[in-house]
């Protein structure tokens, strides 16, 4: 793939705004269609493509299996604590309205929370599967 200095340079130019817009629908997701979901997606889209455009091995140095591993039960993490959370403020499990002093403010936090952490998990474990497939089953430790 090294002869192909187009497609390299158009790939490097892209990402970024592949990574910003993933970034758009997250913070979006609030007042219209988007979210976490979405754009752990797109996020996980973005480091696909560059393997795919550059090689497994120089996307693995760029995130190393141990941030994705990593990130995966993080986001379920910062999702239930978000809930815990609420809890210990004396509401039900992801009830956000216990979170700021302003119920609107806590339904906007807890929201971003939440989303963050689905956002968290799908890019990691998309990334998972795409490696792991890429790679047929022999990643990196």
């Amino acid at each position: 793939m090294r002869d192909q200095v187009i497609l390299r340079i158009g790939v490097k130019v892209l990402i970024p705004f592949i990574l910003v817009f993933a970034l758009y629908v997250q913070f979006h997701g609030d007042y219209g269609p988007g979210g976490g979901f979405q754009a752990g997606v797109i996020f996980a889209a973005g480091f696909v493509l560059y393997a795919l455009v550059f090689g497994l091995a120089r996307m693995s140095r760029v995130l190393p299996s141990v941030v994705w591993r990593t990130l995966a039960p993080l986001g379920v993490m910062v999702y239930a604590g978000t809930g815990v959370a609420s809890l210990f403020r004396g509401g039900r499990f992801l009830d956000y309205n216990v979170l700021r002093h302003d119920p609107i403010h806590g339904q906007h936090l807890g929201i971003l929370l939440v989303e963050l952490g689905v956002l968290t998990t799908v890019f990691a474990v998309m990334t998972g599967i795409f490696v792991t497939f890429a790679s047929r089953g022999k990643v990196e430790e």
